[in-house]
This record gives structure tokens, sequence and C-alpha cells, in this order.
């Protein structure tokens, strides 16, 4: 039971983190903070009384926080979605960006490729075999005004479809179109995805399936079966060598039936072949005395008459 559910908790416990926003306006905002209440103290210290320069500095440092604390920095890869009282102003960055404090507001994206983790999900093929399925989604923003202002949270969007989308694929396949077409598998997933997120200006890379798990008596089974194909192709290969072998075999037979220094050169390569160990004895019988005996044979004994009943 609890491996069933953990397929359908929020992908958002799952997704690999994306690319966060590196606050590069941070050092800045705290330099020019620190020159300018130096070179305005020392202004105030020089010119007015000790008692008015105090409280003038202490004035002086939250204005000035209030007014670096708008600084911000965008990567060459961020871009800067700017609202305005809650309003769509503009899209900002790479760069310096300075945003009116209490009244500007601004969300950084991440524009390049991202990679987002689709958790292990249960499958049923359409063959009723069970599976369990994982992969990575790889997509970009090409929109960032769409893809904050559009979607509430784009990343959690993406995931739930990359997750229906793999299980309507492979519920219509079998599991052998399962194995061997993962090629195709993974584009028209993404094609799936790419459909409804269009719109939300994002596009997808590719998606890949990393893992496919099937149960332990299937995996037994399937070994089995190509153990047994296996064993098919290798006996069959055997039958067309032995057929093979017995046509040159007749062939050659022919050759040395009507050559007969043949059968000697080749009686000679095979005592060759023997080698010379002194455990093997040679007995050579030549070849043309099993001939004359044969012969003598037939002259020898007449020919048996046929038996009764045959004409």
């Amino acid at each position: 039971m609890p491996d069933e559910m953990s397929s359908y908790l929020p992908v958002r416990q799952f997704a690999a983190p994306t690319g966060q926003h590196i606050s590069l306006g941070a050092p800045l905002r705290f330099i020019l903070f620190i020159v300018i209440v130096g070179i305005l103290a020392a202004v105030y210290f020089s010119t007015l009384r000790q008692p008015v320069a105090v409280g003038a500095t202490v004035a002086t440092v939250i204005v000035v926080w209030v007014i670096v604390s708008g600084i911000r920095v965008a990567a060459q890869w961020e871009r800067g979605i700017l609202l305005r009282l809650g309003a769509f102003k503009a899209i900002r960055g790479p760069g310096v960006i300075y945003v009116v404090p209490f009244i500007d507001y601004i969300r950084f994206v991440d524009t390049r490729v991202l990679v987002l983790n689709i958790p292990r999900q249960k499958v049923i093929t359409r063959d009723n075999v069970p599976a369990q399925i994982d992969g990575a989604l790889f997509y970009f923003i090409t929109n960032p005004e769409h893809a904050v202002l559009h979607v509430q949270d784009y990343q959690f969007a993406i995931a739930q479809y990359a997750q229906g989308a793999l299980r309507d694929v492979v519920g219509r396949l079998t599991l052998d179109e399962l194995l061997a077409e993962r090629e195709q598998i993974q584009q028209e997933i993404g094609t799936l995805v790419e459909q409804h997120i269009k719109e939300w200006g994002m596009h997808v890379e590719s998606i890949r399936l990393l893992d496919i798990e099937l149960p332990e008596d299937l995996k037994r089974m399937m070994s089995r079966q190509a153990s047994a194909e296996r064993e098919k192709r290798a006996t069959i290969t055997k039958a067309e060598g032995d057929k093979l072998a017995a046509v040159n075999l007749a062939a050659a037979a022919e050759i040395m039936e009507k050559m007969p220094g043949a059968m000697q050169l080749r009686s000679l390569q095979t005592i060759d072949g023997l080698g010379a160990s002194p455990s093997n004895t040679v007995i050579l019988f030549p070849v043309e005395w099993v001939e004359l005996i044969h012969s003598l044979i037939k002259k020898e004994l007449p020919e048996l008459p046929p038996p009764e009943g045959e004409g």
C-alpha cells in the first residue's frame, strides 16, 4: 500500500531543484551603502555640531538603506518579471536592475535548459502487464512573462502533465512495444507535453525514460524465453552446418572416386594429422587390397537367387 500511494504524491516533493536566483546585488548594495554613509557622515561632522550631525547621520543611514535596497543584479541567464503595484511593468535583465522599494516586486526566471525528474510511475500496458517507469524532462522557458503570469507554479504544472502523458502513452502499448520502441515513446510523450505548455511560454527539449522495472516473475519468464530462442537459433545453425558439410563431403567423395590418387593423398594427410606421438600406432592397409579382396569375393560367391514371390 505505501508503494502504491508514493506514485501519486505531489511532484513537488520529488522534483530536482532547478536554477535558483543568485543574489548578486547584495554585495553591491552593501558597498554602496558603506560608501555613501561614510561620505555623508564625514560631511555632517565637518560642517554641523556633533548632536545635530549624529541625528542627521542616523536619518541619512535609513534613507540611504531604503534607496540602496532596491538594487538588483540579474545574471546572464536570468530575466526579471517586474510588477509595479501588482501590475506587470516590464521584463528586465540581465545586468543591474533597480526596483523601487515598497512599490515594485520582481521575480527572476531561469532561461537555461532545466531538468525535472519524473518520479517512478506504476503503469499498466495494453496487454495488462504492470511496470514501473521513471524519467527526466528537459525544458526551457521561451517567454518569462507567460511562465510567471499564466500559471501559478510552472515547474509543478509541467511535472503533472509529464506524469499524465507518460501513463497515457504507455497504457496504449504492449510490453514488447514498450521495450522495443523507447525512442518513439519519448518523442510522443514530449509532443503531448509540448501541446499543453507552449501557451505558458515553455518548450520541451526532450524526455528520457531512465528505467523500466518489471515484476520478477515476468523477468524470469522473459529470460527463459530468450534462452529458448537462442537455443533454437543454435540448433538451426548447427543443422545447416551439418547439411552443408554433408554436401561438401559428397562432392569430395565423387572427386576422389574419379581420381584414385586423391584418396591416397587424403590418407596421407590423415596419417600426418595423427602426429608423431609414441602412443599412436598406425597400421597401413592399402585401399587397393580392399578392392582386390572385394572383387575376389564376388567371383567366388555365386549370386544368390531372389526370394520366392519376387520376379
